[in-house]
């Protein structure tokens, strides 16, 4: 889900400068793993591999989004309530994680005080969620939508995230196709996140 740019070569004969367009993919996956596992955001998986074709959980993305945002300390001043969550006990490997996302509500529950932390989150969810722990940009509709409109999948986008992701595609943590789609009900995968995560860490370091 990559986008190719295009850069010019200039090439000067006899006086006269001629450009020449040359197609260059954008950086390679490999690039933000390596930059994920290097700063601790995310980690290989029991075999030691990466796997970024695996899709990703609302308790890893919980987990991910906690060390990345350092949520834990919005969430200081509640740590002493607990959020009863019926799918989650607290032997669970990401108890703690979610109880954050939970206190700071960057991420919601369901009915019944159920999480459903296996399940798999969309594109569109977790690139909301993501601006919602970087902080949404209160943009006017009308900027709102000429951001999304540059996007041709722009009507598959669910009307509750379109600010959301406005403004994670205009701070670039969304990974595109090679049609420039964004791809939003399809499920979000490691890679995905390692890309969205690198992004993140490229901008703190300017």
């Amino acid at each position: 889900m990559h986008h190719a740019i295009t850069l010019c070569l200039v090439v000067v004969l006899q006086g006269s400068v001629i450009i020449q367009a040359q197609a260059q993919p954008v950086q390679p996956l490999s690039d933000p793993i390596e930059q994920v596992l290097t700063t601790g955001l995310m980690s290989n998986l029991a075999d030691g591999q990466f796997h970024a074709e695996l899709l990703l959980s609302r308790a890893e993305l919980a987990s991910i989004l906690v060390k990345a945002f350092q949520l834990d300390k919005r969430a200081a001043a509640n740590q002493e309530t607990l959020i009863e969550v019926q799918d989650v006990p607290n032997t669970y490997a990401y108890f703690e994680d979610i109880q954050t996302v939970l206190k700071t509500g960057i991420m919601k529950g369901y009915r019944g005080d159920m999480f459903f932390p296996n399940q798999k989150i969309t594109r569109a969810e977790a690139f909301a969620i993501f601006a919602q722990a970087y902080g949404v940009f209160q943009f006017p509709d009308n900027t709102v939508e000429a951001i999304l409109a540059k996007y041709p999948d722009v009507a598959s986008i669910p009307a509750w995230a379109r600010k959301s992701l406005a403004t994670a595609l205009n701070e670039g943590f969304v990974n595109t196709d090679q049609q420039n789609n964004i791809n939003p009900l399809q499920p979000m995968t490691r890679g995905d996140m390692a890309y969205a995560l690198s992004k993140y860490l490229e901008q703190q370091a300017r």
